[in-house]
């Protein structure tokens, strides 16, 4: 790794303990900061972390945020992604010109390998992964990294200039970079999503944006021409922008003509080849495509990743066949864009198992997608919202339960052979759940204790 001289001697604090705020905390104490670290969670929460950390020395304030901490001379604030702008202690910062960054901004700082970045509302994973497949396949020495689970520093401590690292970023993560610059962006898709966090559509918008800020014109954005949107902020950037459609013959990108995926005019594999199911996937495909041939990648390895690739965990993730009825985990469809796209990738009956978090909006967006639906099972806080919805879309059989694993339990008498039993929620996880993987675990698990 580059030994970073940004940090020496700066007192640093780490607002957030969890995966991205130990690593941090580790790494910016290597690089010669004097490092405190706040979480609000108790000690007894945080106990091997703490006690970790300390033995290097570092200064560990646990149980709440103090309100004065900043008056300790910090010059620099490392930010968990999900604590929110408006934490007392971050508006404290930025009213005291305190710069604030996220971890990711860190890795950047030491990486000795560049950066092959995925943004969007929806996709990232199954474009982030993907793109690694293929890399891996062509024996390019890729790493992956980022929201996807792996945390970014520790990758970029080992990664050396013959890697390359794929990152997937959130919004949360791109608000806190500031000269963080990968060699090839992705923007999957924009829609509405995280408003509760970024506040305006404006805002998370910009957040997605920043991805391709610092970009040049030797560097590559890759984005999706069948949103005007994408298309718009596509002007915006000094990088050399790659498009991707399901819809247009695109010479200069990815695109899909005469049942073929094609990128640059070349033919690379016929659609009937492909592994990954769903519609929806099709972008992801492409813009893994258009990445993974601007990164190096062989024809031969792309097609070998595509003809191979089944998807990645909790993200329309085939469970197992219990008694003709086939189970699917879509855990990671944390909004009502990922849980329609779910829902168009079948057409036998499903049942629906949905709720979570509730951000404050409505459900009716999913209604006309429900038609496939004999019934729903719903769960978390937006149970109700979700009946509601249910009822207008004229679904019979409505059950509300207290959990995932009762929902299972639940769907199993109303299922016949041939059904698809479907967890697809709609919603974020935190009100029941650490996080989907969690939710969707506990799911797989029920369906295992049915078999």
């Amino acid at each position: 790794m580059k030994h970073s001289l940004a940090f020496q001697n700066k007192k640093v604090l780490v607002l957030g303990l969890a995966k991205s705020g130990y690593s941090a905390a580790l790494l910016l104490h290597e690089l010669g900061a004097k490092v405190t670290v706040n979480d609000r969670k108790s000690y007894e929460e945080n106990k091997d972390a703490v006690e970790k950390l300390q033995k290097k020395g570092i200064q560990v304030v646990c149980g709440y945020h103090p309100d004065k901490i900043l008056e300790e001379g910090f010059s620099i604030v490392v930010k968990n992604p999900g604590i929110p702008y408006s934490n007392p202690v971050i508006q404290d910062a930025m009213r005291r010109g305190i710069s604030v960054i996220t971890e990711v901004e860190l890795a950047y700082q030491i990486s000795e390998a560049e950066f092959i970045a995925v943004t969007g509302t929806n996709g990232k994973t199954t474009t982030t992964t993907l793109i690694y497949e293929m890399l891996n396949r062509a024996n390019l020495s890729p790493l992956i990294a980022g929201n996807i689970g792996t945390v970014a520093s520790d990758v970029a401590k080992k990664a050396g200039k013959e890697n390359q690292i794929v990152i997937e970023l959130s919004s949360f993560q791109l608000m806190g970079i500031d000269h963080f610059k990968p060699k090839i962006s992705v923007l999957t898709n924009i829609y509405d999503a995280h408003l509760d966090y970024h506040g305006t559509r404006e805002a998370y918008v910009q957040a997605k944006k920043n991805i391709m800020k610092n970009q040049g014109s030797g560097d590559f954005f890759i984005t999706n021409f069948d949103q005007d949107e994408c298309r718009s902020i596509a002007k915006e950037t000094e990088a050399t922008v790659v498009p991707f459609s399901t819809r247009m013959d695109l010479d200069n990108g990815a695109c899909i003509k005469d049942g073929f995926v094609y990128f640059q005019g070349e033919k690379l594999i016929d659609l009937q080849s492909i592994l990954l199911p769903g519609k929806h996937n099709l972008e992801n495909i492409l813009a893994s495509v258009a990445a993974a041939k601007l990164a190096g990648a062989t024809n031969d390895a792309i097609r070998d990743a595509l003809t191979t690739f089944r998807g990645v965990n909790h993200r329309l993730q085939f469970v197992q066949e219990v008694n003709g009825r086939f189970f699917y985990n879509d855990s990671k469809a944390t909004n009502i864009l990922a849980t329609k796209m779910a829902l168009s990738s079948f057409s036998r009956p499903v049942i629906l198992l949905a709720g979570g978090l509730d951000r404050g909006y409505e459900f009716d967006d999913l209604i006309p997608h429900l038609k496939n639906v004999k019934a729903m099972i719903t769960f978390g806080q937006t149970k109700e919202k979700l009946n509601k919805a249910a009822q207008k879309a004229g679904i019979k059989s409505i059950i509300s339960v207290e959990n995932v694993e009762e929902a299972v339990m639940r769907a199993y008498p109303l299922s016949k052979e041939g059904d698809v039993i479907l967890l697809s929620p709609a919603c974020a996880s935190w009100d029941q759940y650490k996080n989907f993987e969690e939710r969707g675990d506990i799911f797989i698990q029920a369906v295992h204790k049915l078999k």
